[in-house]
């Protein structure tokens, strides 16, 4: 059902008419090539851009990190997440492994460490198992 909601999607997009005979294009909105990027795009969302996101996530945390002084703002923080995930056209941030992986990775790109660490894989992790192990996963995948 997803692979036919795509092809619809890229007839309308690329201006195709369906007759018996096959298909003409009577290109209506742009470029052929700027039509499927944009579904390219799209879709991205859906599967490859997961790492996209997980990378976004990370870059956001390592600068949250830098920036902040003092005590965190736990709240303000997920509002960000928030975000960038519905950039990326992800609806359930708080349940995507790529979340709590890329906060992994920037807290080891930040140099947090011992104490430090642990306390903001807690408050990040939201002081459940799961999450805190994908924060782990994150902070070990670095060199």
């Amino acid at each position: 059902m997803f692979a036919s909601n795509r092809l619809n999607l890229l007839i309308v997009s690329l201006g195709c008419v369906l007759t018996l005979n096959g298909c003409s294009f009577s290109d209506s909105s742009g470029s052929i090539s700027d039509s499927i990027g944009s579904i390219s795009d799209s879709s991205s969302s859906f599967s490859g851009g997961s790492a996209k996101y997980e990378s976004d996530v990370e870059d956001y945390t390592y600068a949250y990190l830098k920036s902040t002084s003092g005590t965190t703002d736990y709240a303000d923080f997920q509002n960000g997440l928030s975000d960038i995930a519905k950039k990326r056209g992800i609806s359930d941030w708080e349940s995507d492994d790529h979340t709590y992986k890329g906060i992994g990775k920037a807290l080891k790109k930040a140099g947090i460490v011992g104490v430090g660490y642990e306390t903001y894989k807690k408050n990040f992790g939201d002081s459940n198992p799961t999450k805190m192990k994908q924060i782990q996963q994150g902070y070990d995948s670095q060199d």
